[in-house]
């Protein structure tokens, strides 16, 4: 962490950026806390920061939901704890929508 911050990137892709301004990428600098930033708190700051419509086809109870897949350097987050990985510098987290409405 530099200066007290966790620096990150974000992405959005498959239609998941819709519900961020069309902006597929963002550079996120979380603020430092007394414990560690996960992807469970992560999914709050995205939701509180980010997301500026309809925050149900996003997020399900504490977590994405059902058809959104989540990407951690490239690996899918199941293989790494999903909620409860622990985020560190540089780290980059994609979400990408599966779901096609019609």
């Amino acid at each position: 962490m530099a200066d007290g911050f966790l620096n990150i990137q974000l992405q959005f892709s498959g239609g998941a950026e819709l519900l961020f301004n069309k902006v597929k990428n963002h550079g996120v600098s979380l603020p430092k806390t007394d414990k560690s930033w996960t992807i469970r708190h992560l999914l709050v700051w995205i939701r509180d920061n980010l997301l500026k419509e309809r925050p149900e086809l996003f997020m399900q109870g504490d977590s994405v939901r059902p058809g959104i897949l989540v990407l951690v350097n490239d690996a899918d987050w199941e293989l790494l704890g999903e909620l409860d990985y622990e985020l560190q510098e540089k780290d980059t987290v994609v979400f990408i929508s599966t779901l096609h409405g019609g």
